[in-house]
């Protein structure tokens, strides 16, 4: 199951990477004016599409304008013509009607998800939205990873006043609520983004990897290969990095990856509140509240459920796989 959970994220990695070729209505790469250009790359951010479309008003209508602007010119288009953050219109592509609106976006041949109220197709939505619940996962707990796995090992390393110092301060940080915190911060900032979600998530989910970083290094120091290490006058911090770190990275990896499911569930349910990425960032959560107000279009509730339940579902098989793995009571049994 681990494995099986492993391929499935291996997978969402691939569609969160190759989002804007799987869906979208910028082409891959293309010919204009005699020069080759990758619309698609200002899906990642919007300064990576070249200005020279926004000069000859484009306004994202490119299969028309690209053969009207230049007709030598030539395109390699994404698999889905589907847009995340706008309702294709009538004979955009042509020949192929416009997305519906309202009520009537149900999941067809030409929207497989269907459609929001305002007619954007669920499908590209939440294909580049997996780009967002990805990143906050492994962003939020990269920056806890480096934290907990810093703090775990300066305090189990040197014990004494370090090790009660440090002890007290996880303690403190494990009592913060992590969505009040991300909403308070979201009142105060004027413009808040998703990077300042993935800080708050990654500066107060680190206390749990900082507990079972201590106890390895606590347990570690005294083992032979560190004593061993010292007498040859090897310095503290290279014992530290060099010969302990990697031998007690198996069970840290373990909240780790149980965090990553905690932080995509997070990113969410802010999303499903209203709190999540701000527009027009699509988001799974921001689809599950879509159709909380309009329950009537059942396929912006099950669709994006059912990619976070897999979603999270997977993080948490693989931790523990990995738990059984590091474990030989476990891995015995």
């Amino acid at each position: 199951m681990a494995m099986l959970a492993l391929i499935y994220i291996g997978f969402l990695g691939f569609v969160a990477i190759f989002a804007p070729a799987i869906a979208g209505t910028k082409p891959i790469i293309c010919k204009y004016k005699g020069h080759i250009y990758f619309p698609a790359m200002g899906y990642f951010r919007r300064e990576w599409e070249n200005p020279i479309f926004y000069k000859d008003r484009f306004r994202n209508r490119f299969p028309e304008n690209l053969k009207k602007k230049d007709p030598n010119s030539w395109a390699i288009w994404p698999l889905v013509y589907q847009d995340p953050y706008r309702r294709v219109y009538d004979n955009e592509w042509k020949g192929l009607p416009g997305n519906p609106t309202q009520d009537n976006g149900a999941p067809s041949l030409r929207n497989w998800f269907g459609t929001d109220q305002r007619g954007v197709d669920v499908f590209a939505q939440m294909v580049h939205g997996t780009t967002i619940a990805l990143l906050v996962g492994f962003v939020s707990m990269g920056i806890a990873g480096v934290i907990g796995i810093i703090v775990g090992a300066l305090a189990g390393f040197y014990g004494k006043w370090i090790d009660m110092a440090l002890s007290r301060l996880i303690e403190v940080v494990m009592c913060i609520p992590t969505l009040i915190l991300i909403l308070a911060i979201i009142a105060i900032i004027d413009s808040p983004t998703i990077w300042h979600m993935m800080a708050i998530i990654g500066c107060t989910g680190w206390t749990g990897i900082a507990r079972l970083a201590r106890a390895e290094f606590m347990k570690l120091r005294e083992s032979d290969f560190v004593l061993a290490a010292r007498t040859t006058g090897v310095g503290q911090f290279r014992i530290i990095f060099r010969y302990i770190l990697p031998n007690s990275l198996a069970p840290v990896l373990v909240p780790i990856t149980f965090g990553i499911a905690a932080a995509i569930l997070i990113e969410s349910g802010l999303s499903f509140l209203g709190f999540g990425a701000p527009p027009p960032n699509p988001s799974w959560g921001t689809l599950l509240n879509l159709g909380r107000q309009n329950l009537q279009m059942w396929w912006l509730i099950v669709f994006p459920g059912m990619a976070i339940f897999l979603a999270v579902l997977a993080y948490n098989l693989i931790g523990e796989g990995l738990q059984e793995a590091s474990d030989p009571r476990l891995r015995d049994a």
